[in-house]
């Protein structure tokens, strides 16, 4: 019997939130294991609640001495086996230097298959990889430890502390209680190359204020260069709106402002899973990622792109320079799947 299991969580915020199905189904197919999750220090209160797991390890810094250390503390944890979700070799060294006998992960590359124990095959059709939904791809993982699916359902939880603090937010910012709400997310911690343009926001959410009389939030991550996106798309807008740009920096508060709106509108990029994983209904501008990687629950979302060319490119930055997938993406389609998605709220 496995005592003790370690899951290593992704860095990006959505692929966490993407990563909750296979908590849930190791937490019922490993009932009497007690499960600890490696991950970014800043997630731990958006996961907090989640039954699935029974401790957060922060993951702090990068350098060699880091690694040293925590892997000291983990060896201490009397771990049976580690389960490391993301690709890259980095992820799979902590298991590794703390000696834990079972490693299991996705044979990215020879790194990999050397760090890992139980090192299985990325997707593939026939000999090419293939782009299967996040969900479905840390499911396959968990399956490895002999466990089955419980659900594909994404799951966080809204504490009523969070969803305080959220309300005063909107109140200074506002927003009165019950008002309806566009949530407007501009910002990408991934690069540039996801960025719908501010102008495209500014116009959508005008005509989304002007028909359907939602408030726009424009709500960007805690940093200078979303701060300066959130500004753009604010001094663009001639409708009444509000730019939160002095955000909350936990994402407790973040998911709770999310809980309330009627409506997101958002880039490609970990707002919209914490969204869909609120229920709330999705409008996502997609440029350079393929589609494939998030096709589920769907139900509730729009997913809107160009077909040119180039994409999917799953580049950081736009290798030809003029951004055509997300420029060419013409605001009156946000208008018009935002329509749909408030006509059956």
């Amino acid at each position: 019997m496995m005592r003790r299991l370690l899951v290593r969580l992704p860095n990006p915020l959505g692929d966490a939130v993407m990563a909750t199905p296979a908590l849930r189904a190791l937490r019922r197919g490993l009932p009497g294991t007690e499960i600890a999750v490696l991950g970014q220090p800043h997630h731990e209160g958006l996961l907090r609640g989640n039954q699935s797991f029974d401790a957060f390890i922060p993951l702090r810094g990068r350098a060699w001495r880091d690694v040293a250390e925590r892997a000291r503390e983990l060896r201490g944890g009397g771990y049976d086996a580690a389960l490391v979700l993301p690709d890259s070799a980095r992820a799979a060294i902590d298991p590794f230097a703390a000696r834990i006998a079972v490693r299991v992960g996705y044979a990215r590359d020879v790194w990999r298959r050397f760090l890992l124990t139980h090192a299985i095959d990325p997707p593939r059709d026939r000999v090419a990889r293939v782009a299967v939904s996040m969900i479905e791809r840390y499911l396959r993982l968990a399956r490895a430890l002999g466990v089955r699916d419980a659900g594909d359902a994404l799951e966080l939880h809204v504490h009523a502390d969070a969803a305080e603090c959220a309300e005063a937010l909107l109140a200074r910012a506002g927003v009165a209680p019950g008002e309806p709400v566009l949530l407007v997310t501009p910002g990408a911690a991934y690069g540039g190359s996801k960025l719908w343009p501010p102008e495209h926001f500014a116009r959508a959410a005008d005509e989304i204020r002007r028909r359907f009389g939602l408030v726009p939030v424009i709500a960007p991550a805690p940093n200078a260069a979303e701060i300066a996106i959130a500004r753009r798309v604010s001094g663009a807008m001639a409708e009444r709106h509000v730019a939160l740009l002095e955000p909350d920096p936990s994402l407790e508060v973040f998911a709770a402002i999310a809980a309330r709106a009627d409506l997101v509108l958002t880039n490609d990029t970990g707002p919209r899973h914490v969204a869909v994983a609120l229920d709330r209904p999705v409008v996502v501008l997609i440029g350079p990622t393929d589609p494939r990687h998030t096709a589920h629950l769907l139900e509730r979302q729009r997913v809107l792109f160009e077909d040119v060319a180039c994409r999917p490119c799953g580049r950081p930055v736009c290798p030809i320079g003029d951004h055509r997938c997300l420029v060419r993406l013409a605001p009156e389609r946000a208008v018009a799947a935002a329509a749909e998605l408030l006509a059956v709220r």
